[in-house]
């Protein structure tokens, strides 16, 4: 950040007396609420990238337990600001605070260091050795140790280039400042989600495109039952060792067949009649497989589009969530597509077969749901007898709704618990004792 935003905002700070609470909220950024508002302000403490912002004050969507996330909290949340400095009139805000966990009056100091490649956040006590740091620096990475019990060296002096220049407005700056944040958040998340999404639709046409036609398979059906035949009327001429048959078929024709290996003889007529029953029964059923295939494509296409469309943080991560760490979040499941909303596990069919699967993967007490009158996924949150909060169910009606249909405007979704729900046939169903819930799908038409 450059000299004279910084003079400016920690002007602004001065007006409040009181951090209500203090956390890290990502990997590089802390959120301070100040006098109890319903906007915090956020130090985004990237190196080489570092920024100031003010946003409403959200759940984050992870908790921090490193040493300076709990001292973060018990030392800094609560607690009275008693000055705010910009630090030898460099690029380093410091608060003087006083926590409100100490018996006896004692001043501990928050530093935010906006210094390029060593930005960081530190925790310090009165006699300037470091409590706890954002990042941990070594002698061997800088001049300057950054570590727990460790006296903290003061930054080199460096005067700074004269400037009239200042915020006239700090809010709306720091307003703008989220927003480009976000932009540039959502654009990187679309551009990242896309790739993916590409790559698996790009699969799955591969994989349709690579399945045989009913008149090929028929082809195959008739060929593996001559085989079998004619292997049939020949059993008295192949020995254990021969790898393939020379004899003629039931039309006087020449025909060369190679024989299966580590088969009994007696056995090799057995072992093409089963080839031909597969190829036969494949014909029968080849469109269910393209089907199948047909519906997941166009359930990772409807993602790809509800992604490129919207422009909502909170929607894009629930709808591309990263990759989590925990061994609980890495689980997949084969038969359908696994999401989480907070900490409830939500699974959406991805076609037919998926939904049948899905109604019989169910307990009794989980929520069901799916767009009313017309063709849509399933969809169950895993609750484990717990009454869900309302805005669960807001966003899985959303993502039932995104995963469904490209088609943008208003739906109705019902849900109700699995076990008011009776199968008919195959994903078809019948249900009563349901709620109903609206879902806007916002977005501008693209030709299909």
């Amino acid at each position: 950040m450059k000299h004279y935003e910084l003079v400016s905002i920690v002007e602004h700070l001065k007006q409040y007396n009181f951090i209500t609470k203090a956390r890290r909220i990502e990997d590089n950024t802390i959120e301070l609420n100040f006098n109890r508002g319903k906007a915090s302000y956020f130090f985004n403490m990237t190196r080489g990238h570092s920024f100031i912002y003010l946003a409403p004050s959200l759940r984050p969507p992870q908790s921090y337990q490193a040493p300076f996330d709990n001292l973060l909290f018990s030392l800094v949340s609560s607690a009275k600001v008693l000055d705010i400095e910009l630090l030898n009139n460099d690029r380093v805000v410091r608060f003087a605070l006083a926590p409100k966990s100490n018996y006896k009056d004692k001043v501990i100091y928050l530093q935010f260091e906006f210094t390029g490649k060593n930005t960081n956040a530190i925790l310090i006590d009165s006699e300037e050795y470091v409590l706890e740091a954002l990042r941990h620096i070594d002698s061997d990475s800088s001049f300057r140790v950054v570590r727990p019990q460790t006296k903290l060296e003061a930054i080199p002096m460096r005067e700074p280039k004269p400037s009239s220049e200042s915020l006239e407005d700090v809010e709306s700056f720091l307003k703008a400042n989220y927003q480009t944040h976000i932009d540039q958040k959502i654009n990187a998340i679309k551009k990242q989600k896309a790739i993916e999404f590409d790559k698996k639709i790009a699969k799955l046409q591969r994989e349709i495109d690579k399945l045989p036609s009913v008149e090929a398979l028929e082809v195959e059906y008739q060929k593996y039952n001559n085989y079998a035949n004619i292997i049939l009327a020949n059993l008295y001429a192949i020995k254990p060792y021969d790898k393939k048959l020379e004899a003629y078929d039931f039309e006087g024709n020449p025909i060369t067949i190679a024989l299966p290996k580590d088969i009994k003889v007696n056995r090799m007529s057995e072992y093409y009649f089963n080839k031909a029953k597969r190829a036969k029964n494949r014909a029968k059923n080849i469109y269910i497989e393209k089907d199948n295939l047909t519906s997941k494509l166009n359930f990772y296409d409807n993602i790809k589009q509800s992604i490129e469309n919207s422009q909502d943080i909170n929607e894009l991560e629930l709808l591309a969530p990263k990759r989590a760490k925990s061994k609980k979040k890495k689980a997949k499941i084969k038969e359908c597509e696994l999401f989480w909303i907070d900490d409830y596990k939500v699974l959406i069919g991805r076609n037919s077969n998926e939904n049948q699967k899905l109604l019989q993967l169910a307990k009794a007490n989980d929520l069901w749901m799916h767009i009313r009158d017309m063709p849509s996924s399933h969809l169950i949150i895993k609750t484990d007898k717990q009454n869900l909060p309302q805005h669960v169910i807001q966003a899985a009606a959303k993502l039932c709704v995104d995963f469904s249909t490209k088609t943008y405007g208003d739906f109705d979704v019902d849900y109700t618990k699995r076990k008011f729900v009776k199968v008919q046939e195959g994903s078809n169903v019948l249900y009563n004792k349901y709620d109903t819930i609206r879902v806007t799908k916002e977005g501008v038409e693209i030709r299909e």
